[in-house]
């Protein structure tokens, strides 16, 4: 018993597919796995998710696959497919609201749909190459990302997006062939927008979408997914060169601190109520962080996953994580894993 004993002290210890640094003991696995949904057919890469907690369904953009893929929220199982899409990416679900936004990217369009029935009611014309989104409640406004180079433009652009009248409002161009996630803060008016090409996070004024700064990361590039306390005025930046989660001052753009993480990350869900962090990764781990002390965040553990499996959310309550494990390229079996969160 005393080898065993020196053997798990001596190195990281393996259980269940979580990998624990020297220190930490088994009981604090951050992450279990709870349940796993085979999705055989598919190909190429899924993307984000989104919760429609009024009729009970958890939403999938199945980007490579141009469809819609939705489950009940309850038990996680898979209702139906629906077509008729290019390239969806992004979902916004309003709660109240009798319709929902797929953010098409390519030449579809952002598309309006029946929030019951999927039927389409109509396009909000947009600039081709519609990806990431945010949505600021208080004046019912949407922010999609569009342009790039997916669609062979040399820059990119925020649009502003009225979801009821179904049109588009204002816009901002900005000098980035590559821009990824979006967020914004709900007590002031700015954006905070990844430009992944620039590894650097441009700051936009959505009152008059104007440009106020812009921050280049010296500590990695290739910033993707951003995640935000705006409380702590702390920005949370998913890189991936090297795979590496950046913290940087809202206020001034000063990185405070970095710890490494999976490479090809293209979400990174945060608990604001517990402090946690997941980053996930597209080369097969979740890396997550407790981030109660921003500007000395610590690593929680390391998740194994499976290859591909790069996108993600938190559902209600947060004491799930759902993750979309994409095939890619390869022939692996696309699936859904489901985690339970431990305290």
């Amino acid at each position: 018993m005393k080898s065993k004993r020196l053997a798990a002290a001596a190195g990281a210890v393996a259980l269940s597919g979580l990998f624990l640094p020297v220190g930490i003991v088994a009981q604090s696995a951050p992450l279990k796995l709870a349940k796993t949904i085979p999705l055989p057919g598919y190909t190429g890469d899924f993307d984000h998710f989104a919760v429609d907690t009024e009729r009970g369904r958890l939403l999938l953009a199945a980007e490579d696959h141009a469809t819609l893929e939705v489950f009940d929220l309850k038990t996680l199982n898979h209702l139906k497919t629906y077509p008729g899409f290019a390239a969806p990416h992004s979902i916004l679900v309003r709660p109240g609201a009798k319709t929902i936004l797929v953010a098409d990217g390519f030449n579809g369009m952002t598309k309006i749909l029946d929030a019951s029935t999927y039927e389409k009611k109509g396009t909000i014309p947009l600039t081709p190459g519609a990806d990431s989104l945010a949505y600021d409640p208080g004046d019912n406004r949407v922010y999609i990302v569009t342009g790039g180079k997916d669609v062979k433009m040399a820059t990119s652009a925020v649009e502003e997006v009225d979801p009821d009248s179904a049109k588009r409002v204002g816009g901002i161009t900005t000098q980035s062939n590559h821009t990824e996630a979006v967020t914004l803060e709900h007590g002031g008016k700015r954006l905070f927008v990844n430009l992944t090409d620039h590894s650097s996070v441009e700051v936009i004024d959505r009152k008059k979408m104007t440009k106020i700064a812009e921050w280049p990361l010296k500590k990695a590039k290739q910033n993707s997914p951003i995640a935000f306390d705006e409380p702590a005025h702390r920005l949370f930046l998913a890189c991936r060169e090297p795979g590496m989660m950046v913290v940087m001052n809202s206020d001034n753009g000063q990185e405070t601190a970095a710890l490494p993480g999976p490479g090809h990350a293209d979400d990174m869900p945060y608990d604001a109520s517990a402090h946690r962090l997941y980053m996930l990764g597209g080369e097969g781990y979740i890396s997550v962080y407790d981030v109660s002390k921003p500007d000395h965040p610590t690593l929680v553990g390391k998740v194994t996953t499976a290859p591909g499996a790069k996108t993600g959310m938190l559902l209600p309550g947060n004491h799930r994580l759902v993750v979309a494990a994409s095939p890619g390229e390869s022939k692996a079996l696309a699936k859904i894993l489901v985690y339970d969160v431990q305290p």
